[in-house]
């Protein structure tokens, strides 16, 4: 019997971990580094193990540092959660040798399924069809794709569409995955344009349904659901069959998915990889079968505990990955403070976050802040009922993808079924979208700055807050986005206010009143409503001129590390050619020269680390 359990992990999958482990009865023992040691999972264990550094590489990679942390809090088992250690054959085998309960299947199964190349013969042995490339590509087998043998996550994952470009693609996929799991090894499978990412949900070899998780940006999931949609019975079944082959091929024990790639046009499939552990969209999989799989990795783990067995599938349930990042910047992630962070939990929803108002997202780790998950009777419900929630969510302090979620969700192609794996790089109808002019906000920002100065002045209280000893000229707020002007006590042209606070306005707008929350942090200001969320920057003043950086500088767009550098001072260069490459977020991002010009300034070398806005090198535009 499992009696005190180490989630050698960190985060979200750690806090759902714990919540299984409470449910249960078992203690539970938390390993944090130095960023995350203000984390809402550390603070939920009932214990906490310390793992001084941040890298990765240095903390929770460490099998040592990791057994050390169980040795010393008396944890009796360990639950590797997803990433980091949970795929790792000799982490198994550590944590057996210990004496430990392994909450994961045997360190065979793992080992069979942690190359993708072995992993595709054993499944062809098996009788699971599978991709294959030609050994010599020509341009007739283009779009082709790289793929990590160690990897997954979407890292060390290149598309390549001309032959040219193959061995450039071929070798920073390299790079990427060496970087993220310490094995540079790829192969090259044919690439599906519009295919879908369909799996299916194994406990031993018996099958929990199946999910679809095409929604994704660089071959990372975003959106995910359960059942997979639009599947005829023969393929659903087909489908089920092969994974019960794969889980057997390898004697498979506890939660672990088969991945497939599945072609809507010919009813095609074809093995992917196994994921042999728990995945991080098991959620859409609970609520539609109305199971928990940690409570069942954990009865795999102990013989004495009876396997439970899911009900038929109830709903549809549908699961979004909250990210800190900005998609309208090639998805760069974000890092810093979560000012605010509130997501409505209502009937139907569930939200699994490894974060709160407060923390802080670092850069070294994955940018995912929290997943969002509603469970509805239809399809068209779940999805209406997550927008829903995810357009009333207060989150402020960084870039998201929230706007870009609730357009999916809302999109018609999306809500008929027609999803597939370059949802989001190819034209979609566009999703109805409620108007939200910026203009109004900005009103409402800008009475809120004023009441907040009005509750702050230590002298004339009485005056008017407006007043002004220059009558004939109106009040004005400058922000980035818009610049704000009033005569007398709150007279805006087209606006008549209804009720004004530090925090809240009410503005009523040709006849309709709405509500602004307004949240300041510094010169940021968020401003909430039905409407929807809108971030201002206020204008100071006075700006300093050390401040200023040169015309034609190239800002780094996060903290991270110099990877190349990949032109000298005085070399002329084109828009779009690459200048720097950064790792951040366990992943690469390439800074592009904006404009033909010319090199005039390199600050940055290989292996420096950089600051968010940091001058990493100047282009003078040509002329």
């Amino acid at each position: 019997m499992i009696n005190r359990l180490l989630v050698a992990n960190r985060a979200e999958i750690a806090s759902r971990v714990f919540r299984t482990c409470r449910e249960l009865g078992i203690e539970t023992v938390a390993i944090h580094s130095d960023a995350d040691a203000h984390l809402p999972y550390v603070r939920e264990a009932d214990h906490a193990v310390h793992l001084p550094g941040n890298a990765p590489s240095e903390t929770y990679l460490r099998i040592d540092l990791v057994l050390d942390a169980a040795r010393r809090s008396g944890a009796d088992a360990i639950h590797p959660g997803y990433g980091f250690l949970s795929e790792n054959a000799a982490f198994a085998r550590a944590v057996i040798d210990a004496g430990l309960t392994w909450v994961g299947p045997s360190p065979e199964s793992i080992e069979a399924m942690g190359s993708k190349i072995e992993a595709k013969r054993i499944m062809k042995a098996a009788g699971v069809p599978i991709l294959e490339a030609p050994d010599e590509p020509t341009e007739a087998d283009l779009p082709l794709l790289v793929k990590a043998s160690a990897g997954g996550g979407g890292r060390g994952m290149r598309v390549v569409r001309s032959l040219s470009e193959l061995q450039t693609e071929i070798e920073k996929a390299q790079a990427e995955a060496a970087s993220a799991f310490g094995d540079g090894t790829v192969f090259v499978e044919p690439y599906v344009e519009r295919g879908r990412h369909v799996e299916v949900q194994v406990v031993g070899s018996n099958v929990f349904g199946d999910r679809d998780c095409s929604l994704q940006r660089r071959h990372q999931k975003v959106v995910e659901e359960a059942p997979a949609p639009g599947l005829s019975d023969e393929v659903r079944a087909a489908l089920h069959d092969a994974a019960r082959k794969a889980a057997e091929a390898i004697d498979y024990r506890g939660a672990g998915t088969v991945e497939f790639l599945y072609d809507p046009a010919t009813e095609r499939f074809w093995f992917l990889e196994m994921n042999t552990r728990l995945q991080v969209e098991h959620p859409v999989t609970e609520l539609v079968q109305g199971v928990d799989l940690v409570e069942l990795q954990l009865a795999a783990a102990q013989a004495s505990w009876t396997m439970g067995w899911p009900d038929p599938p109830r709903g549809h349930a549908i699961e979004v990955r909250l990210y800190a990042e900005d998609p309208a910047n090639d998805y760069q992630p974000q890092s810093g403070t979560l000012t605010t962070f509130e997501i409505p939990v209502e009937n139907g929803i569930r939200v699994d976050a490894g974060f709160e108002t407060g923390s802080t997202v670092s850069t070294h780790y994955d940018a995912m802040l929290a997943k969002v998950i509603a469970h509805a009777p239809t399809r068209e419900a779940a999805a209406r009922k997550l927008a829903s929630v995810l357009s009333r969510a207060k989150i402020h302090g960084l870039v998201t993808n929230r706007d870009l979620l609730v357009q999916v969700l809302r999109d018609p192609a999306f809500l008929r079924g027609e999803v597939s794996t370059d949802f989001l790089g190819r034209d979609a109808e566009g999703a109805p979208q409620r108007t939200l002019d910026i203009t109004t906000p900005a009103v409402a920002a800008a009475i809120a700055l004023a009441e907040q100065a009005k509750a702050a002045r230590t002298v004339q209280r009485g005056i008017p807050v407006a007043w002004r000893n220059v009558v004939s000229q109106p009040q004005r707020t400058v922000f980035e986005e818009a610049t704000v002007e009033w005569h007398g006590a709150y007279s805006v042209d087209g606006h008549t206010v209804v009720a004004a606070g530090p925090d809240s306005v009410t503005l009523e707008t040709d006849g309709v009143r709405t509500t602004y929350t307004v949240a300041v942090h510094g010169l940021a200001v968020d401003v909430d409503s039905a409407r929807g969320h809108v971030r201002l920057t206020r204008v100071p003043r006075f700006v300093d001129p050390a401040e200023q950086v040169a015309s034609g500088s190239l800002l780094a767009p996060m903290p991270g590390t110099v990877v190349s550098v990949a032109v000298e001072a005085g070399q002329t260069v084109s828009a779009g050619q690459p200048v720097v490459v950064l790792e951040a977020m366990k992943m690469q991002h390439t800074v592009k020269a904006p404009t033909d010009g010319v090199v005039t300034q390199i600050d940055v070398k290989a292996g420096a680390q950089v600051a968010a806005g940091e001058v990493l090198a100047v282009v003078e535009e040509e002329g």
